[in-house]
């Protein structure tokens, strides 16, 4: 009966300035070296050689070298070291169609590939036994103690004695006695503060007697004041009285000046109006009133209406100066078109079939709004602000905006194009593509006309 071996490993390793500093232990799987972060063996980025490429590949059970017309190296083929200038030349290696040359190796073959910074060595070793796992030296075997931080568990340790020690002492200590407090030893700013102090009121000194001898008199003269002709004289002061102060409020403001005597020697008032008095017809009595005049109704002196002065001297302006022309047509100027601000917007460049123009196109114009406001913040600055603003973005599969920027730009003004960049960034689009998909969107602005 025959005896079944257990195949071999192919142990791959990098040697760097004389030490090895990777190694790995392969079965089935091809061995790979380059940039790429997919590789077997990353190495650094170089010219002469590309993102990935397949050194050792394993196809039936069987491990292939495989090397270019440039790549220098040697391996033993169990007789003899042949270096890789050999295998090309006499033909060890076949020829493939990709330029390379492909060397099949037995369990017995080792060798190394010369790379330009670093060196990459191959060789078969005995696979272990299954379930058998290499032991670990004893000072690298994990342990409870090795993995505490000491310093941070002797704090913590004499934190807790502390706190333990602080807990039996003050449950050693004896409980205060608090002794009861009757109702009189309460203070007093506890009614205080229930019932408010009220201020003392003001003794106000009482004259019984005057009062008193008051009442009789009065009561007494009270009567005889009907009686007697001396009566009179109070309905003559207050008719005094009465002139007097009449003649004190037409002396002052607008009743000394509609109190002022006409040519006519009669009332301004009665000149305006005419002597028909209180039923007279207002529009009848202006009839005369030419525009572009002043209401000449007094003379010139200062009781007139003609020319009223006030206290620094100044004069009133006509009826005139308000551009009035006959009764009720009022001159208002000329009208005058606000200026709307416009933002235009054209036909958007998408590179993708997902995303459609016209629905992407429709759905920035509802949110066209924002784009204006920042135009109109901008505008009040400057009001011949106007332009043509290019945005470049790539629309992400959760319908956000990346890389957001302004490619060409006419309007002049960072305030517009970096209000825009953040109003972009803060939209949800109704697309959610596979991948980034470039787009970008034109938008045109004008103060309006």
């Amino acid at each position: 009966m025959a005896l079944q071996t257990r195949p071999k490993l192919l142990r791959v390793g990098v040697i760097q300035d004389g030490r090895i500093v990777e190694e790995h232990h392969l079965l089935h799987d091809s061995v790979t070296i380059g940039e790429d972060a997919r590789n077997t063996i990353v190495l650094p980025p170089s010219e002469a050689r590309p993102s990935r490429f397949k050194v050792l590949e394993n196809r039936g059970q069987q491990f292939h070298l495989i090397i270019d017309e440039h790549m220098q190296g040697r391996v033993n083929l169990g007789s003899s070291d042949v270096d890789f200038d050999a295998l090309r030349a006499q033909g060890l290696a076949t020829r493939r169609a990709d330029d390379t040359f492909d060397l099949p190796l037995q369990e017995s073959a080792r060798g190394k590939v010369e790379l330009p910074d670093a060196t990459l060595f191959f060789h078969f070793i005995p696979a272990p036994a299954e379930g058998s796992k290499p032991p670990l030296p004893p000072e690298l075997k994990a342990s409870p103690w090795r993995t505490v931080d000491r310093l941070f568990f002797g704090i913590l340790l004499s934190m807790l004695v502390l706190y333990v020690l602080s807990v039996a002492l003050i449950v050693a200590q004896p409980a205060p006695v608090e002794a009861e407090v009757e109702l009189d030893q309460l203070e007093d700013r506890f009614v205080r503060a229930i019932i408010p102090q009220q201020p003392a009121k003001k003794e106000e000194p009482q004259e019984k007697g005057s009062t008193e001898e008051k009442k009789p008199d009065e009561e007494k003269t009270a009567p005889k004041k009907t009686s007697t002709p001396a009566s009179t004289s109070a309905p003559v002061n207050s008719a005094e009285r009465r002139q007097q102060m009449e003649a004190k409020v037409a002396s002052t403001g607008i009743l000394k000046l509609l109190g002022g005597k006409g040519p006519g020697g009669g009332d301004a008032i009665a000149d305006v109006l005419g002597s028909a008095g209180s039923g007279a017809n207002v529009a009848e009595a202006l009839a005369g009133a030419q525009s572009g005049g002043a209401l000449a109704v007094g003379a010139g002196g200062g009781n007139g209406i003609a020319n009223p002065q006030g206290d620094t001297g100044g004069k009133v302006a006509g009826i005139g100066a308000t551009q009035t022309s006959g009764a009720g047509a009022v001159n208002t100027g000329q009208k005058q078109a606000v200026k709307v601000p416009q933002v235009a917007d054209g036909v958007p460049e998408v590179d993708s079939s997902e995303v459609s123009p016209k629905d992407l196109s429709r759905f920035i114009q509802r949110m066209k709004a924002s784009i204006q406001r920042c135009y109109e913040k901008e505008l009040k600055r400057d009001p011949t602000l106007k332009g043509r603003v290019m945005v470049r973005f790539n629309l992400k599969p959760d319908g956000r905006a990346g890389n957001v920027e302004v490619d060409e730009s006419t309007l002049r003004s960072e305030g517009v194009s970096s209000c825009i960049i953040t109003t972009i960034r803060g939209w949800k689009f109704p697309f959610q593509p596979s991948d980034d998909v470039p787009v970008s969107y034109p938008f045109i602005f004008s103060p309006g006309e």
